[in-house]
C-alpha cells in the first residue's frame, strides 16, 4: 500500500519501524507505519485517514503488557511520546481546602512512575498503590492496570479519547467501562484523563509508596525484560501460584523463560523471539489446564499473534 494517504504527516511518520525497541519484552517485528504526533490535534485526522484506507490503528505506550509477532504488524502504530503528551496539570491553588479532593489533568504519554512520585511529593494520595507498574497513563487506563492494592480506575473521573471514527470524545468513568484488566477504551486512542486525588500526609504517602515498591521489587523480576503479569488471575485463585505448583518456574523455550522469581512473568534473554514467548505461553496454559482444569486467560495483549491456547500455540 502506498503512503499517499498519510501525506502532510511526513515529519511524524516512520515506515517499517522495529517495535522490539519500543516494547518491554524487546521482541517482535516492525510496524508498517509508526507515528509520533506532536499535538493532540493531529490524532483525529490520522485516525480518519486510516479508517478510510482500512488501516488498523494501534496505540502504543511504553510497550508493557504487549507481545508483538516476529512478522510485525501491518498497521499504523501511534506513540504519544512527544513532550506535549507528557504534561500534567496540577491544581496549585493556594485557596484550595486542604481536605478537599484535587482534580489533575494528565496527558496520555505521562510516565506513571514520575506521576506517582510527584503526587506523593505534593501530598496527593490515590496513585501510590500503583507503585511498580510500568507504563504510561494511556496504557494503564486502557487495561485498567492495578493489583491487590488498587487499580487506576479508582481515581479516574473522565477520559479523553479519539474514537475509531476519528472523533474526539470525553468519556466519564461509567462510559469507560472499567473492569478487571479491561475497559471500553479498546479501539480508541487515549489522549488524557482527569484524575481525582485525595490530600494526605506526604511522609505517610511516601512510606506507603516505598512499602509497595519494595514488596514488588522483592517478589517480581522488575529489572528483567518482561511484559508484566502474563495471565489474569482466575476467579478465587492466583495464576502465579498455579504455574508455580505446576513446576513451571524456570521452564524455557529458546530465549523465553518463566521467571524463577514470579511464575506469572515471562522474561526474555538476548536472542529471544516472539514465537519463543508465544510457545511458552501455550505450554503454561496446557500444563495448568491438564493439572488443575483451569484455562488461564492472558493479560498480555497480542499484536499480529493469535492467542496461545492450551492445545497448541499458533501464530
Amino acid at each position: 500500500m502506498k503512503t499517499d494517504f498519510l501525506s502532510g504527516f511526513s515529519g511524524i511518520i516512520a515506515e517499517n519501524e522495529p517495535l522490539a525497541r519500543h516494547t518491554c519484552l524487546r521482541v517482535g517485528g516492525p510496524a508498517r507505519w509508526f507515528a509520533r504526533p506532536r499535538s493532540v490535534d493531529q490524532i483525529p485526522e490520522l485516525v480518519r485517514r486510516c479508517r478510510q484506507e482500512g488501516v488498523e490503528v494501534l496505540p502504543l505506550g511504553l510497550g508493557a503488557n504487549l507481545l508483538v509477532s516476529d512478522e510485525g504488524v501491518d498497521a499504523l502504530v501511534i506513540r504519544l511520546s512527544d513532550p506535549a503528551f507528557e504534561r500534567v496539570d496540577w491544581d496549585e491553588r493556594e485557596s484550595r481546602q486542604t481536605d478537599e479532593p484535587v482534580s489533575i489533568t494528565v496527558h496520555a504519554g505521562a510516565d506513571m512512575y514520575r506521576l506517582i512520585s510527584d503526587a506523593v511529593r505534593k501530598g496527593l494520595g490515590g496513585l501510590e498503590s500503583l507503585a511498580g507498574i510500568p507504563g504510561t497513563v494511556g496504557g494503564l487506563l486502557r487495561m485498567n492496570a492495578g493489583g491487590r492494592f488498587g487499580n487506576i480506575c479508582d481515581v479516574v473521573h473522565t477520559v479523553d479519547v479519539v474514537d475509531a471514527d476519528g472523533h474526539s470524545r470525553t468519556m466519564n468513568r461509567e462510559q469507560a467501562g472499567f473492569r478487571y484488566r479491561g475497559s471500553n477504551l479498546a479501539g480508541t486512542v487515549v489522549c488524557g484523563a482527569t484524575l481525582v486525588l485525595k490530600p494526605g500526609d506526604p511522609t505517610q504517602l511516601r512510606a506507603r509508596f516505598k512499602e509497595i515498591w519494595e514488596l514488588k521489587k522483592k517478589t517480581q523480576p522488575l529489572s528483567d525484560n518482561s511484559a508484566g503479569c502474563v495471565f489474569k488471575n482466575p476467579s478465587g485463585g492466583s495464576a502465579g501460584s498455579l504455574i508455580d505448583q505446576a513446576g513451571l518456574k524456570g521452564r524455557r523455550v529458546g530465549g523465553a523463560v518463566v521467571s524463577p522469581k514470579h511464575a506469572n512473568f515471562i522474561v526474555t534473554e538476548v536472542g529471544a523471539t516472539a514465537q519463543d514467548v508465544l510457545s511458552l505461553i501455550g505450554i503454561i496454559r496446557r500444563e495448568v489446564a491438564d493439572r488443575f482444569g483451569v484455562e488461564l486467560e492472558t493479560e498480555v495483549q497480542f499484536w499480529g499473534c493469535q492467542r496461545a491456547r492450551s492445545a497448541e500455540p499458533i501464530v
